[in-house]
């Protein structure tokens, strides 16, 4: 187990997380959608041009994923698809799903285990789109979807989301308060989906080395802690942009916790994250421009 010195992540102000947020609620609760869309062109070539750290990681990132050298444009896609799931965000909190095509893959495993107990925990990553899954759950599934995440990015995203819909701050989870995994609980008891994202840790929170796109690199140990606690079954989650309108919502089965005792805790945490790895690299490679880390995760010094 390893603890990362800082993780850059937090160092770096993410000028393309409230920044182009901000920017693109104006521009789409004015301009309309089809606008939107054509500034995001001019906003994802300036993020390629005056934004080298991001770029470089993210060719590192797309070399992993393509399997071959990452051009130009393949920074750009990479950077567009990201500025349209926070574009889209805006619609998706607005439940504006008539203005997308949204397919949902592996639903069944998920019903076959709610149905054995309220409640199922959703570990994905900073990957595709959440707010696609949380939305549709919460209007068209019949889900009812909770999102955990640190308090500080929680703060940052409520009020974000209160400018866009107040609604849609009532299933967000802070973590890092005594009362986290009780509120958690509770929602899972009530028979939410409990999501957290899996690939980030905070500042001096420990991580495991896992196969990742052909070489180690850490992931935190805290959610999967976590998930052995609440003792569910989990599910991989994945909301994949595919272009346009077009999103492709994925659910696997990834471990079960529900009769894990304690002497057994950290053998199933440790082979549930690295499953977890495993599933997140096949994703990456099915749909690279998806993956939204544009920092050095591999932490190559």
């Amino acid at each position: 187990m390893t603890q990362p010195a800082t993780q850059s992540w937090l160092r770096q102000q993410e000028r393309s997380n409230l920044a182009i947020l901000r920017l693109m609620v104006w521009i789409s609760l004015t301009l309309g959608r089809s606008i939107g869309r054509l500034v995001l062109y001019g906003i994802a070539i300036y993020y390629v041009l005056f934004a080298p750290k991001a770029r470089h990681f993210s060719r590192e990132y797309l070399h992993r994923s393509l399997d071959r050298w990452a051009e130009w444009s393949d920074g750009f896609r990479h950077v567009f698809s990201f500025a349209s799931t926070i574009h889209d965000r805006i619609y998706l909190l607005n439940d504006r799903f008539d203005l997308f095509d949204i397919e949902v893959v592996g639903a069944e495993a998920l019903q076959a285990a709610l149905a054995k107990q309220p409640g199922a925990l959703l570990i994905g990553a900073h990957f595709g789109s959440f707010e696609v899954l949380r939305s549709v759950g919460r209007g068209q599934a019949g889900l009812k979807v909770a999102m955990m995440m640190y308090e500080e990015n929680a703060r940052k995203i409520n009020a974000t989301l209160e400018a866009i819909n107040p609604a849609a701050t009532r299933d967000i989870i802070a973590l890092g308060r005594v009362d986290s995994m009780l509120e958690a609980r509770d929602k899972l008891d009530q028979g939410y989906l409990v999501g957290m994202l899996a690939d980030r840790s905070l500042g001096d929170d420990p991580t495991v080395d896992c196969e990742f796109l052909g070489e180690m690199a850490p992931f935190p140990v805290g959610p999967w802690r976590m998930a052995a606690m609440l003792r569910r079954p989990v599910f991989f989650m994945a909301g994949i942009y595919l272009g346009g309108n077009r999103y492709q919502i994925h659910f696997e089965p990834l471990a079960d916790f529900t009769d894990t005792q304690r002497g057994e805790r950290d053998a199933a945490m440790r082979a549930a994250q690295q499953h977890y790895a495993e599933r997140l690299s096949h994703f990456c490679r099915q749909a690279p421009y998806n993956w939204f880390n544009f920092y050095d995760f591999w932490q190559k010094k």
